[in-house]
């Protein structure tokens, strides 16, 4: 999902003409088959991001890899912020250059975003399994890449339903505990109902804990329910008033989870 401030800027450029003064003899004509020289306007590599720059994005912005995500000042709405800025590695260790879209770049900044986002948060990387926040990720454009820009750009976002972005705080610095942030559903995992949400939307079930599960491959449905009944049961006992008389659902990662990283289960409780 990466992401980036990547729009062309437009250049101007003035010309001013002077005459001569009345004591300076004329210039000699310029001999013929001689042509003005013009002046080569440099390619903009356009601005770069900063850390702590808020953007108003949409939901389709923040799964695009390049975009015009100019900043906007954080007092006003806003749904995503900036938490790191670093250098994308251009050059290949044999001296060869590296195009801004290639997977090796698009890796490099997915891995340091996804890496540095529980530290901005707050939060471990367990704890943040069970909010809304993600970080998504921006390059510069081809064009401005050619230019010498070769930056990549981490931003925080929350989702608040199905695509729509939650509007985030002006600092979101340490904000990974908040409850608006923390996942939460409308039904029980499983259902037709299910939909996941944010907790400062109407809800009836709270994500409270993560099953790890091992192995390269998506084990059984059969093996993964098994591997995550104790655990889910035991943290629902713990969470509820009454340990005889408790309810809980698990939920496993889809094929399509777990091919995109998702190497674990989340229990669910009655909210």
């Amino acid at each position: 999902m990466p992401r980036a401030l990547a729009a062309t800027l437009a250049a101007a450029l003035l010309l001013a003409g002077c005459t001569a003064s009345p004591s300076t003899p004329p210039e000699p004509p310029a001999p013929s088959g001689s042509s003005t020289p013009t002046e080569t306007v440099p390619p903009d590599p356009g601005p770069t991001p900063k850390v702590g720059q808020c953007h108003a994005l949409s939901f389709p912005q923040a799964l695009a890899v390049v975009g015009r995500t100019e900043p906007v000042a954080c007092r006003r709405a806003h749904t995503a912020q900036t938490y790191f800025v670093g250098r994308l590695r251009l050059e290949t260790p044999a001296g060869r250059s590296r195009r801004v879209g290639s997977e090796a770049a698009q890796r490099q900044a997915r891995t340091t975003c996804t890496a540095r986002l529980p530290r901005h948060l707050g939060v471990t990387p367990r704890e943040l399994r069970l909010t809304m926040a993600q970080a998504v990720w921006f390059t510069p454009s081809p064009r401005r890449a050619e230019a010498g820009a070769d930056w990549f750009r981490c931003d925080v976002v929350a989702v608040a339903s199905p695509r729509q972005l939650l509007r985030l705080p002006r600092q979101t610095k340490g904000w990974g505990d908040a409850p608006v942030v923390a996942m939460c559903a409308t039904a029980a995992p499983g259902t037709r109902a299910f939909r996941r949400v944010g907790c400062g939307a109407r809800h009836t079930w709270q994500a409270v804990s993560t099953v790890d599960i091992p192995g390269r491959r998506l084990p059984a449905p059969a093996a993964v329910a098994d591997r995550m009944e104790a655990p889910c049961g035991d943290v629902a006992r713990a969470r509820a008033d009454d340990p005889l008389d408790f309810t809980w659902a698990q939920e496993s990662p889809t094929k399509e989870q777990w091919d995109a990283g998702r190497r674990y289960g989340i229990c669910w409780v009655p909210a």
